[in-house]
């Protein structure tokens, strides 16, 4: 797919920071978990969040919409207080931590777009270049004297577009919060303005405020906690000391040489197709006289998926001809499929299911390259990702000692997918007041990977997966006509025979 040259299409119009209110907070020095230097190596996280709000003048926007989110923002933080603090990376052997200090911030942008909110919020391909211009960059890290690295944890960006809505885009350090922990500062922020964007003393700064309005459960920090069997971390550590030392700044969105050519769209499934996929998986894992394993809806999508990007791939690598799939000479080449699982109730000692940090196990499958392909590929792919799923319940840390390492291989020497997100984390229920998002988008997949998913559970639809791979969007497309009228994909098609098309608010695209 040809892309057009990607105009300038947004306006920086101020750069303000936003604390917790004074003395909310006091100094707080938070140790990196085993969890959290896991992800040390990870690129900034960044996600977006459409709002429909068509009565958006330029002069709502700075005297009422602007207000209302600065103020919700700095009563939030002062119970997500990591997210303005920084990651200081001491020399070895001193353990690198979270410092959060009275007067830390979140630099916010504030911008306006010229752009197309409509195109930027339907599902259809786009050239991720436009999404890419409405979140902020972190600031640069910085290098103390003693030689400690100090790193900004978080940046946040609001888009105004006039007559159209607005975006809320964020970025962050995954060092400091997995996807259950950054899911639930957004939904805090967005029910503190909810609430207090309509009480009287929405602008007094009171810091009790936050806790009044704030519907979700504060978040927990204790570190204690986290129970790591003693050696697991120190492996991590060395690791993370030679990243701090020698680690140049990650060059990010900015750089549009890395997504020029990018193209994402969105998908989806509904209940029935999901209902349906699940019973076929079912039944064909039975009728070969496979094991039946943990059939869900995040298993069923996951295999969907990963079929669909490997044979988009292969066919644009022009090494086979869709129809012709099951043909194929027999090929024991591994394709990996690479999941985060959330182990806050999984571990020998539970943690708190509002722990703010991370608390996710590492979790990779592998099958075959004849099986992907094969005509029982989707199956093929549920199996090996239910039974990984299955096996968490007898220990998440299984293997932990070589998780590193095994991620390292797989990126050297194969091919893989990943997944980003989960139904499970209510993304769309991230309403600041001015009604649920219309779209959200994780922009950092079309960087960071070539073959990524993300998963979202919309309030209107079901399950959404979202995926960003350069020029795949053509080939997905019919890729996912053949799979509706081929013997796998029959379980699809709905009830009128007739395969879906892009609509408005239904979505999957690709990325990570």
């Amino acid at each position: 797919m040809a892309l057009s040259p990607s105009p300038q299409t947004v306006k920086i119009l101020d750069r303000i920071k936003v604390a917790p209110p004074p003395g909310s907070v006091p100094t707080t020095s938070l140790p990196l978990t085993f969890f959290d230097l896991l992800w040390h190596l990870c690129c900034p996280m960044e996600r977006l969040y459409f709002y429909q709000f068509p009565l958006l003048t330029p002069h709502y926007f700075f005297e009422t919409l602007l207000p209302a989110l600065k103020h919700s923002l700095s009563l939030t933080l002062q119970h997500f207080f990591p997210f303005a603090g920084s990651l200081v990376c001491p020399p070895s052997p001193a353990k690198p931590h979270i410092l959060f200090s009275d007067g830390d911030s979140v630099p916010l942008t504030v911008a306006e777009s010229a752009g197309d909110f409509q195109s930027l919020t339907v599902n259809h391909p786009q050239d991720v270049r436009e999404l890419h211009r409405l979140v902020a960059e972190l600031p640069p890290a910085r290098v103390e004297e003693g030689g400690a690295r100090v790193v900004p944890l978080m940046a946040l960006q609001v888009t105004a577009f006039p007559n159209f809505g607005f975006s809320v885009g964020v970025t962050f350090c995954h060092v400091a919060a997995d996807g259950r922990a950054f899911h639930h500062f957004m939904k805090s922020w967005a029910s503190v303005c909810y609430k207090a964007k309509g009480s009287s003393s929405s602008s007094s700064g009171s810091s009790d405020q936050g806790r009044m309005f704030l519907d979700q459960e504060s978040p927990f920090h204790g570190r204690d906690s986290i129970k790591i069997p003693t050696g697991l971390e120190q492996g991590l550590l060395m690791d993370f000391w030679s990243w701090a030392s020698t680690t140049k700044e990650y060059v990010g969105p900015s750089n549009y040489q890395l997504i020029t050519g990018k193209v994402r769209a969105t998908f989806v499934l509904s209940h029935d197709q999901i209902k349906r996929l699940k019973s076929w998986v079912t039944n064909r894992l039975g009728d070969n006289g496979l094991e039946l394993v943990h059939i869900s809806t995040f298993v069923v999508t996951c295999a969907l998926s990963w079929v669909c990007l490997v044979r988009s791939e292969e066919m644009e690598d022009g090494n086979i001809n869709i129809s012709e799939s099951d043909k194929l000479d027999d090929d024991h080449n591994p394709y990996f499929f690479v999941f985060a699982a959330d182990c806050r109730d999984r571990l020998q000692n539970p943690v708190p299911k509002t722990y703010f940090g991370n608390c996710l196990a590492f979790c990779m499958v592998s099958v075959t390259r004849k099986e992907l392909l094969g005509a029982n590929g989707i199956a093929a792919a549920a199996k090996a990702i239910g039974k990984k799923v299955k096996a968490l319940e007898r220990g998440v840390l299984e293997g932990a000692e070589k998780w590193m390492q095994d991620w390292k291989n797989v990126l050297e020497k194969y091919r893989f997918a990943t997944v980003a997100g989960s139904p499970k984390l209510g993304i769309y229920e991230t309403d600041f007041g001015w009604g649920r998002p219309k779209k959200s988008e994780v922009v950092h997949t079309d960087v960071s990977g070539k073959n990524a998913l993300t998963l979202i559970k919309s309030y209107k639809l079901n399950n959404t997966m979202q995926r960003s791979r350069n020029c795949a969007v053509i080939t997905l497309n019919h890729l996912y006509e053949q799979l509706m009228h081929s013997g796998n994909g029959a379980i699809l098609r709905p009830e009128n025979g007739k395969v879906p098309r892009h609509a408005r608010n239904e979505h999957v695209s690709s990325s990570t």
